[in-house]
């Protein structure tokens, strides 16, 4: 996906976010939200919004002088996850379709995106996501590539997320024993993404093979991967894309099943998909 007159709207508003995520005084407010309004002045539409993404946070992080600048939320983002383990391992165990359920558990994890457009409330996902039905329903053709794969990547998107992305592998892995897992997470911090940092707190050094892709976009984008990297993803039988960022990177992609599990929160991946703003989705290709 190549970035839009919306896309670009968007990256700006992004300054905004940070500002105020980092408490920013009034001139630093000011200097991150002309840098990146000058920035948009020369981005290129033939990138897709995350390799944008990438040069501006690059940017912000400089003027800001903090590394990560989402550290402090990204914490508190994955002890909120952690709250809700107990009641979701409660809803696996009593599950008559577990596969289906941990799927759905994956994609409201997927809510946690603080570079969304729109911003839904994660309780309030959980609550109903359940019940909810996928907007594009790929569920069936998705269960019957799951169970033929040897190898199965999946992509992370967001720390918070990443929690419920080890309670799906960890499912997936009891169902199907013989399949090897990887997770794969980005290279740095950039937004909210899931790094190594977080997984290996997470545990999943323990549950699957953990890769860092070496990436420095908010999405797997390929040719800015580590060869180790790219092999995973071309080797693996099932890829599994993880929220909107990966969405945006991969499509197109050079190979095929990939599975794209996610939260619609932009009117542009909506209009990609054909889908509203607010459905979620299990698509695969």
């Amino acid at each position: 996906m190549k970035i839009s007159q919306e896309c670009v709207n968007c990256i700006i508003n992004q300054s905004l976010k940070v500002a105020h995520a980092i408490g920013a005084d009034e001139k630093l407010q000011t200097s991150l939200l002309k840098s990146v309004t000058q920035m948009s002045q020369s981005f290129s539409f033939a990138l897709t919004p995350p390799e944008i993404a990438a040069d501006v946070y690059e940017k912000m992080s400089l003027l800001a002088d903090k590394s990560d600048l989402y550290d402090e939320i990204k914490r508190v983002s994955t002890q909120k996850a952690f709250s809700f383990v107990p009641l979701l391992k409660k809803k696996l165990q009593t599950a008559d379709n577990k596969l289906l359920t941990a799927t759905k558990i994956a994609v409201a994890g997927n809510v946690i995106d603080l570079a969304a457009a729109v911003e839904f409330d994660l309780q309030e996902e959980l609550e109903k996501i359940f019940d909810t039905a996928f907007g594009h329903d790929d569920f069936e053709h998705f269960t019957q590539e799951l169970g033929t794969a040897k190898r199965v990547l999946v992509i992370g998107d967001n720390v918070g997320e990443h929690i419920f992305d080890y309670m799906f592998i960890e499912t997936v892995q009891e169902l199907y024993p013989e399949t090897k897992f990887s997770y794969m997470v980005r290279g740095n911090p950039i937004i909210n993404d899931v790094t190594m940092k977080e997984a290996k707190e997470a545990g999943f050094v323990t549950l699957c093979e953990l890769i860092d892709s070496g990436v420095n976009t908010p999405g797997f984008t390929y040719n800015r991967a580590n060869s180790y990297a790219q092999k995973v993803f071309d080797e693996a039988d099932l890829v599994i894309s993880k929220g909107m960022g990966n969405y945006e990177c991969l499509s197109p992609s050079h190979r095929d099943n990939i599975c794209f599990l996610l939260k619609v929160k932009c009117d542009v991946v909506a209009a990609s998909l054909g889908q509203n703003v607010g459905d979620i989705v299990c698509k695969l290709v």
